[in-house]
């Protein structure tokens, strides 16, 4: 997939993400803020590039504002984000079909 405009999925409530995508030329350019980053940074930023990977993203910049957010959680918000950045989220979509 192509991100084609910036979109946002989540929010800054405890135990949620809030994930910004944008376009980018060069690959994917990942910034992360955790409340548990000392704890859990590397599975984080392991969840999110795992999710872009099997979306097909290539390339973007993507903002993860985690605030204890699970792992399912994360690829949800992933993967909202990502639909409504190219466009997808208007379509007939399986939510979660993406995401195996």
């Amino acid at each position: 997939m192509t991100i084609e405009k910036s979109a946002v999925a989540g929010t800054l409530e405890s135990s949620d993400a809030q994930i910004t995508v944008e376009p980018a030329q060069d690959g994917i350019q990942l910034e992360i803020s955790s409340s548990v980053m000392n704890q859990y940074g590397r599975q984080i930023k392991a969840t999110v590039l795992d999710t872009l990977e099997r979306l097909e993203v290539t390339s973007g910049r993507v903002t993860v504002v985690d605030k204890g957010a699970l792992d399912c959680t994360l690829k949800a918000r992933v993967e909202c984000a990502v639909f409504r950045a190219c466009g997808q989220s208007e379509k007939n979509i399986p939510w979660g079909g993406a995401v195996k």
